[in-house]
């Protein structure tokens, strides 16, 4: 194990700092998903103040990887969607070279 202190970036979550290990170049990209995560636990703790801050998470962290796969099952059918329509532009364009 290195004794090279990795270089951390400070976030906040529901108004509690947090300081999270990163790496050079990514800080931005840690802010910005800190950001997302905290505006997503304030929403749910908007609409239920008597839960714990752990249930807060869970139920965030749920809401975003619900997001997550929704995005990736529309990104898999548009990419489906694309393979099936350039097959028919190739098939279209293989009859036309056809003496």
């Amino acid at each position: 194990m290195s004794n090279t202190k990795r270089p951390t970036t400070e976030i906040s979550l529901l108004g509690r700092d947090y300081v999270i290990a990163c790496d050079p170049g990514e800080e931005a990209k840690l802010e910005r998903a800190a950001r997302y995560l905290d505006r997503a636990m304030q929403g749910i703790q908007a609409q239920s103040s008597l839960l714990g801050s752990e249930r807060i998470a869970i139920m965030a962290a749920l809401n975003i990887t619900n997001e997550l796969l929704e995005a990736m099952d529309e990104h898999r059918a548009g990419e489906a969607s694309l393979n099936r329509l350039n097959e028919r532009l190739e098939h279209a364009l293989s009859q036309t070279r056809k003496p």
